[in-house]
């Protein structure tokens, strides 16, 4: 069961870098959304993806739900 998990994590891994690399317009609205934080103060920022975080949480735990339901 270890073993299939890891396998679907690194395929995931593996198409996320794809999706990065080849197709940068797909997630180029992480970090962009109203209610992420972005503070730049002189030399230093600070960046909280606030809102992009609940997102991507809400889809994978819907995946996760519909994956692994008894």
């Amino acid at each position: 069961m270890l073993a299939k998990i890891l396998i679907g994590v690194g395929v995931a891994l593996v198409a996320a870098g794809l999706i990065v690399q080849y197709a940068p317009w797909l997630v180029s609205w992480f970090g962009h959304l109203p209610g992420d934080i972005d503070i730049a103060r002189g030399n230093s920022r600070v960046f909280i993806p606030l809102t992009s975080m609940i997102i991507v949480s809400l889809v994978l735990t819907l995946i996760v739900n519909l994956f692994f339901r008894r």
